[in-house]
């Protein structure tokens, strides 16, 4: 069985005013690199075998502080990238609520099947992301590893391997932390939730005095 670690990226300059990022590439604030720190700090005493994450600076930035620390290579891949918010990119909720009302009403009500104009279908976007773990899990059969990615793609995803309707992934999982840890089993592609959302917690260092 392949144990995952699922975080979401640091902090960005967008998280305040709550802005869909999406494929935008967003910086991350001060305290989004020093949530990343403790992320790595985490990711050097947690026995891990890989690190994976998203090709979005946001989350490649996190995610190699966190290899780096665990003294292992990054590896990114497209498929771990956020969903594409279409006419969304880079607004807020009452700024789509100008510019687009009808289509934010509809997606308010379901998500997945009224995505936002012009963007990724959210059921590909889960088939993509979990596609990709899917591999690494065959190719790291006993493996522990890492995937820094973002909080749409990582719902929809955990909504899909729960068997959870993904139209319901708003309301099921409102809220995914940064650099928070969502550990994720995958036994044979039978999927077991063991923790969402929990602090990234760095195991003491037992000194010997032999």
């Amino acid at each position: 069985m392949t144990t995952f670690f699922l975080a979401r990226h640091g902090e960005t300059v967008w998280h305040a005013d709550n802005r869909y990022a999406g494929l935008t590439d967003v910086a991350l604030t001060p305290h989004g690199l020093n949530q990343g720190d403790r992320l790595a700090a985490w990711a050097a005493t947690a026995s891990l075998t890989g690190v994976w994450s998203s090709p979005l600076s946001r989350a490649e930035f996190t995610a190699r502080k966190a290899a780096t620390a665990a003294s292992l290579p990054l590896n990114t891949d497209a498929r771990l990238a956020e969903l594409d918010f279409g006419e969304g990119e880079g607004l807020t909720k009452a700024e789509m609520q100008e510019r687009f009302p009808e289509s934010l009403a509809a997606f308010e009500k379901d998500p997945v099947v009224h995505h936002l104009p012009g963007g990724e279908d959210p059921t590909r976007a889960a088939s993509r992301f979990c596609e990709i773990l899917e591999r690494i899990s065959a190719e790291s059969p006993a493996g522990r590893v890492l995937v820094v990615a973002h909080s749409t793609v990582l719902r929809l995803a955990l909504a899909t391997y729960l068997g959870i309707n993904t139209s319901n992934y708003r309301r099921v999982f409102p809220e995914l932390k940064n650099c928070s840890l969502t550990e994720l089993r995958l036994d044979n592609g039978q999927p077991a939730l063991l923790r969402y959302n929990a602090d990234a917690v760095a195991k003491p260092v037992c000194n010997s005095s032999n």
